[in-house]
Order: structure tokens, then sequence, then C-alpha cells
């Protein structure tokens, strides 16, 4: 693996951080409205939002390292 690979890898992971975290928080606000059957609070929203970004940041690094390995065909053996 050179610079090249770890440079995309991160550029990758960047560009599709802000839009996964949306996504993922989205839903998880939605389930939890339809679960308690209430609006949520200031509180409970900002909560949800830092949940939803540290599952994306991992659930974004790991895509990107695996599509940059298969992209690179590195890991194509």
């Amino acid at each position: 693996m050179n610079t090249s690979f770890y440079l995309w890898f991160i550029l990758l992971a960047a560009m599709l951080f802000f839009p996964v975290s949306n996504l993922i928080w989205i839903v998880s606000v939605r389930r939890l409205q339809n679960k308690l059957g209430v609006t949520l609070d200031r509180d409970a929203l900002h909560g949800q939002k830092i949940r939803a970004r540290f599952i994306s940041l991992f659930l974004v690094a790991l895509f990107s390292w695996f599509f940059n390995l298969w992209l690179t065909s590195a890991g194509n053996g």
C-alpha cells in the first residue's frame, strides 16, 4: 500500500461521513420517536446526533478501506 491508497481512503471517508451520519441520525430519531410516541427534545436530538456520528465514523472508515483495497486490487491476491 502506498501513499495514494491512504490519500484516497481518507478522501472517500471524509466525503461519505456527513451524508451517512445524517442518514443514520434521521433513521435513529424517527425510530426513537415512534417507539416513545412523542417528539424528542433538544438534548435527545443532540445525543442521537453524537451517536450517529460515532457509528458513521467506523462504518465509513471500514467501507472506505475495503473499497480502496478492492479498487487498487491489493486485496485480490
